[in-house]
């Protein structure tokens, strides 16, 4: 629960607006709120049952009676409540939850359940305004269910474009955060947790398991998905990493001038190959171009151009550039960087210092 008043809309945490379009599953089903007579309300309950309870059916589970009306080729997606009660999944809004309390503690926010808390976007604005330290102007309260929509629209165009989805759709839209559907909010929560390189660690390789339910010749067919909420992690947050490159930054930045000289000296001596020249480590590097020329020069080998964006148009290209260097780092034997493609793009100096030292490190040598 906030400190802010804000008004509470229908409790619908499983429903799902139709027509929206993302390559989640959870955006791929309407909603039903239509009132049946007793009897057809009855018989589509048995069919239910008996479509998600007869041989060769996923595993029994207890669809709620009013699930059962659908329409002939309508679907409907509900959660296992099982999946739901996962100490890994408990674990997960337990460590979001606290992480969001932290950062807004001086705003005298408190969230107490992520689905009721975040819906209507106040939270969500508050949150992006910390973390980016932007205003957005948008209303503080909004009262009618319209507004909430209007609202929660300024502020995920917001959030996606930080996050850089630009072109990608994102696993979470306005339907489905303002119809409390928890694991799209879950999905945009850890979004923002790895983008901001947020002191948390989450679990790893937490699932929710959804049940799709569709009507086909009249007969209900129910059928089992895994949607994953968060992957394997081998970084655990710049902020909670100590090497080198922090002490270089916060206690020594005499040193650092010279680590960063001595960068980009080792740089321009490739480049220059191709007549180019870098003079900031920081911003030069971010949209991957140099990075992939670079590896080219170094590998020994020629990068054909149209396997990376030579003038990136947007964050998404320059995140395909680093992504795509990365991979030729590992082609030549290097280990995989560290830090993230996202981090090179955002002008994380320690993570292109990082990614930087390593090909110093390894062919400084090499004429």
């Amino acid at each position: 629960m906030s400190t802010l008043n804000r008004p509470k809309s229908p409790h619908t945490p499983t429903a799902i607006k139709k027509g929206e379009k993302e390559d989640s599953i959870w955006e791929k089903f309407s909603t039903l709120g239509r009132k049946r007579g007793t009897r057809e309300v009855k018989k589509l309950q048995e069919e239910g049952k008996y479509a998600i309870d007869s041989p060769g059916s996923p595993n029994q589970f207890d669809i709620p009676p009013e699930d059962y009306a659908l329409r002939e080729h309508e679907q409907r997606a509900v959660i296992d409540p099982q999946s739901i009660n996962d100490p890994e999944m408990l674990k997960l809004q337990r460590i979001l939850i606290d992480w969001i309390n932290d950062e807004l503690a001086e705003q005298r926010i408190i969230v107490q359940q992520l689905e009721e808390d975040m819906y209507d976007g106040q939270v969500l604005h508050k949150l992006w305004e910390k973390l980016t330290g932007k205003k957005l102007d948008v209303p503080e309260v909004t009262q009618s269910e319209q507004g909430q929509h209007e609202k929660l629209n300024i502020v995920l165009k917001a959030v996606n474009h930080t996050l850089g989805f630009h072109q990608k759709i994102p696993k979470w839209s306005v339907a489905s955060v303002h119809s409390k559907n928890i694991v799209a909010i879950l999905h945009l929560l850890v979004a923002l947790v790895r983008h901001f390189r947020a002191p948390v660690r989450l679990p790893e390789n937490v699932f929710v398991t959804v049940v799709i339910a569709e009507k086909n010749a009249g007969v209900l067919n129910a059928q089992k998905f895994q949607e994953q909420i968060t992957s394997e992690y081998d970084d655990l947050g710049m902020r909670c990493e100590k090497d080198a490159f922090d002490t270089l930054i916060d206690c020594a930045p005499d040193k650092l001038a010279v680590v960063k000289k001595s960068l980009i000296t080792f740089v321009n001596k490739h480049l220059a190959k191709l007549n180019f020249e870098i003079n900031d480590l920081n911003t030069d590097f971010r949209d991957g171009v140099y990075l992939c020329l670079l590896m080219g020069l170094l590998g020994g080998f020629f990068v054909p151009l149209h396997e990376f964006h030579l003038t990136p148009q947007d964050v998404d290209q320059m995140v395909s550039n680093v992504a795509f260097a990365f991979d030729l780092m590992q082609d030549v034997g290097l280990p995989k960087p560290k830090a993230r493609p996202e981090d090179i793009v955002n002008m994380d100096l320690k993570s292109t210092l990082r990614v930087l030292y390593s090909l110093f490190s390894t062919f400084k040598e090499f004429a």
